[in-house]
């Protein structure tokens, strides 16, 4: 049977102070693309549904139109209220940009269809910022998802680099550890991913692709 993955993007266009923002591009677009090569059914969804806004940063410089592309994928998404429980798709996949800070930590019914998912033996895969998606998930003992999991995410230094940080609700890094995870980096921009048994972290923009070749070596494997 064909593979289903969702993946859930922000729908959180402004950062603290009124900073635009949204989802960085190639997180979600290099991933796509290494899903839609493997004929794997893609639904792309969000807190609010409807269009994703694209951080205007993303865009800057040489973007494959391949990555361009895909951005039409962003016109219609849907809303995670209308999603079915996590455990009916093979893998969850969390894009982050920093619009995942704000809409991503809260959301009930995100930490539910992850939650499913990841009790369900799925994938449960983030790159990025796309981990403030799980700062919430709690498993049904009560405990936190990233509780003792080795996991890696965009770090403090990294979040300091971009200068962004002091527009930030918290630092994702921070926040992971004070839950309990077993946060992995390397240095700034540097490609790096952490496997813990079905969850697939990566650190930052770099990463996406080895993200993305890990969930997929997962379902072959499936």
């Amino acid at each position: 049977m064909t593979k289903q993955i969702v993946m859930v993007v922000t729908t959180s266009d402004q950062m603290n102070e009124g900073h635009a923002t949204g989802l960085w591009l190639s997180e979600f677009g290099e991933a796509y693309v290494e899903f839609a090569k493997q004929g794997y059914e893609i639904t792309v969804a969000s807190p609010k549904g409807g269009k994703a806004p694209v951080d205007e940063r993303s865009l800057e410089g040489d973007v494959p139109q391949e990555i361009l592309d895909t951005a039409k994928h962003l016109e219609h998404t849907l809303k995670l209220e209308d999603l079915t429980a996590g455990a009916l798709f093979d893998a969850v996949f969390l894009p982050g940009g920093h619009g995942t800070m704000f809409d991503f930590p809260d959301h009930t019914k995100l930490h539910q269809l992850v939650r499913e998912a990841y009790e369900g033996e799925k994938v449960v895969a983030a790159v990025c910022h796309g981990p403030a998606g799980l700062v919430g998930v709690t498993l049904s003992d009560g405990t936190p998802l990233v509780a003792e999991k080795t996991i890696t995410a965009f770090t403090n230094e990294e979040e300091r680099e971009t200068t962004l940080d002091r527009f930030m609700p918290f630092l994702l890094e921070s926040r992971l550890r004070e839950l309990g995870a077993n946060v992995k980096v390397k240095g700034n921009w540097a490609n790096h991913v952490q496997v813990d048994g079905n969850l697939v972290t990566g650190q930052n923009p770099q990463s996406t692709v080895s993200v993305a070749k890990e969930v997929v070596n997962q379902l072959k494997n499936r």
